[in-house]
């Protein structure tokens, strides 16, 4: 068959190029307020050359600045900045035209990688369990994935409890025709059952008190001396259940205390079905520590717990209740006033019973095996011990945020490890990506993972050809020489810490304490909000002292470091494995130097007007380059 040729339409002229509208000359428009918050402090510096602790910039003639760099990305770089064969391996990958993204298709170095990360995991913890892998770019994705399976998880426990709760209810109701059971007023007042005015068609209410025997309801009861609605009390859990399914909490087993009601088994049912329908959709309570950073996204800030970041956003995510540090008996207190349980029935011995459940509201306890942005705090083996058994007893999975303290940073690959803590969730970010890729992971423990979870979760980036394969080479030096790596953290930590330390003792007017695990060490100096110095004076008062001090560090020393977002007079120490001696007796002299200048309460020279520089970074003649 012949068509006619469709007419060709006249082809559309061209568009006039739309005249350029630049940003006016010199402006900043990538973060400017951070930007001019970074010039007020003198750390506006712009860094062309990175290597091993070093940092460089160009001065006004153009020539290079080697600055000792401490702050070492906030924990990403354990191997230092452009470690050889993380370059390799990354120009190798780049060279032979690696995909980068081939989303929905196998990706066996994902495979490797996670069971890299599970030998390791094993061998710590000495648990054979293992742990399911999921990828993400950052820290803070690796919270919220953690989290937000960790509330899947939460969810269909509590969809698996009501429907159990609501099969053994209906198949009571209907064996037990027009019975009743015997009710204490405070559990009727939590169901909201109202029994019928007195002479109102039905009869009256019939009350069992306490301590009577016998009457109308014994064949629910059993007697109300040993009857079965002993002290149910709003959120008790305590109480005997002996023989009840797996999940039952008690609280209404006993003898009941105080008044009760008969009520009809037909009227309880359905109000034990109203109830917990109602209370199944409880909000999940998040569990973090005072001093916590896990993220600033919508979900992982709730769970940070500076106000000034979290406190804007709060009614975009669930409740956190934060747990003070070091204090067990205030988590115990917490967990009383959030528990909640649910009703149902039950037949035992040919009478019907009132029972509880306890509900799945505990959705996870996050934590830092040592708080970074709240300090360097490390948290104790005791305090560990009590959480893990809290939550344990309340079946609330603990995720483990080893995002800064781990891959070996500490001397261990998990700083939680050392206290040991298992966790059911790991975060991992920061240098999992070898100091040049983004890279993170959260591995889920076997017995609490939800394949459906694979589904309802996804990224773009996570999992790609370049950041796995980069993390698989990663994994792989700090393995090598049977962990060396985290034997040299453990040493060059131990040696940074006694320089530090002896910093502290001939300025202890200045600073506060020394504190930390292998290389991640923080000095806390003394607030210096009394200072005579007015400058000085209203930095400690606006929260801006240790940066101020940072700036005196890079301008005075050429040293890079910065103090911890929640706790700001706390300089944050986080370099990589290969400092050298050099490097550290050079962190020395310049913390004498800001400790001498504090100590003369000099603000002049503090914010930038009378300091000579000295001890450049060139001084070091290479030595941080040794890997």
């Amino acid at each position: 068959m012949v068509t006619a040729a469709q007419p060709q339409a006249e082809p559309a002229p061209e568009p006039a190029p739309s005249p350029a509208l630049p940003a006016p000359r010199g402006a900043d428009l990538a973060e400017p307020y951070l930007s001019g918050h970074l010039a007020s402090l003198g750390l506006a510096v712009e860094y062309v050359r990175a290597e091993g602790n070093t940092l460089y910039h160009l001065d006004d003639d153009g020539a290079e600045v080697a600055v000792l760099d401490l702050v070492g990305g906030f924990g990403a770089t354990i191997l230092g900045h452009n470690h050889p064969e993380i370059v390799s391996r990354a120009k190798d990958l780049l060279d032979r035209n690696a995909p980068v993204f081939a989303q929905f298709s196998l990706h066996p170095y994902a495979h490797d990688v996670a069971r890299t990360l599970n030998a390791i995991v094993r061998r710590e913890s000495g648990d054979p369990e293992p742990y399911l892998a999921i990828f993400a770019n950052s820290g803070a994705e690796a919270i919220e994935a953690a989290v937000k399976h960790a509330e899947l998880d939460r969810v269909l426990k509590v969809a698996e409890l009501t429907e159990a709760i609501e099969a053994e209810t209906e198949a009571v109701r209907a064996a037990s025709g027009r019975g009743t059971v015997a009710v204490p007023d405070d559990v009727r007042e939590r169901l909201g059952l109202r029994p019928p005015a007195a002479g109102a068609a039905g009869g009256t209410t019939d009350r069992v008190s306490g301590g009577t025997e016998g009457g109308a309801t014994d064949w629910v009861s059993g007697g109300t001396g040993a009857g079965a609605t002993d002290g149910a009390t709003d959120g008790a859990t305590d109480g005997a259940t002996d023989g009840a399914t797996d999940g039952v909490a008690g609280g209404v087993a006993g003898g009941t205390r105080g008044d009760a009601v008969a009520v009809p088994v037909d009227a309880l049912a359905e109000a034990v079905l109203t109830a917990n329908s109602a209370l199944a959709q409880s909000p999940p309570v998040l569990l973090a520590l005072e001093g916590s950073f896990h993220g600033k996204l919508v979900g992982s800030v709730q769970l940070t717990h500076n106000a000034a970041f979290r406190e804007p956003f709060g009614a975009l995510a669930a409740r956190c209740r934060f747990v003070p540090f070091g204090r067990p008996e205030a988590l115990d207190e917490i967990v009383a006033a959030e528990r909640r349980t649910l009703f149902g029935l039950a037949v035992e011995d040919g009478r019907v019973r009132l029972t509880e459940h306890e509900l799945p509201v505990f959705c996870a306890f996050v934590l830092e095996p040592v708080q970074g942005e709240g300090g360097i705090r490390p948290l104790d083996e005791e305090f560990a011990r009590r959480i893990r058994e809290t939550c344990d007893a309340i079946g609330c999975p603990v995720v483990v945020d080893e995002i800064q303290s781990g891959m070996g940073r500490t001397g261990t690959f998990l700083a939680s490890s050392a206290l040991g803590l298992r966790g059911d969730y790991y975060a991992l970010g920061k240098s999992l990506g070898g100091g040049i890729a983004k890279a993170a992971v959260t591995l889920v423990r076997e017995s609490r993972y939800r394949a459906r979870f694979e589904m309802a979760h996804s990224s773009t980036f996570a999992k790609d050809g370049f950041s796995t394969l980069i993390a698989a080479r990663t994994l792989e030096l700090l393995e090598a020489d049977g962990g060396g790596a985290y034997r040299r953290a453990e040493e060059r930590g131990r040696q940074l810490t006694a320089t530090l330390d002896a910093v502290h003792r001939d300025f202890p007017d200045v600073v506060k304490e020394v504190r930390g695990r292998g290389l991640m060490v923080g000095l806390e100096l003394h607030d210096p909000s009394g200072s005579p110095d007015p400058g000085i004076r209203e930095h400690a008062l606006s929260g801006t002292f240790g940066y101020a001090a940072s700036g005196y560090l890079l301008r005075a020393h050429a040293v890079r470091i910065f103090p911890t977002a929640s706790a700001p007079t706390t300089l944050r120490f986080a370099p990589s494995v290969y400092l050298t001696d050099a490097e550290i007796d050079h962190a020395g002299a310049a913390l004498r130097g800001l400790c001498e200048v504090l100590r003369a309460h000099d603000g002049a020279r503090l914010l930038g007007s009378g300091d000579t520089p000295s001890g450049s970074r060139d001084d070091l003649t290479g030595e941080g380059q040794d890997r």
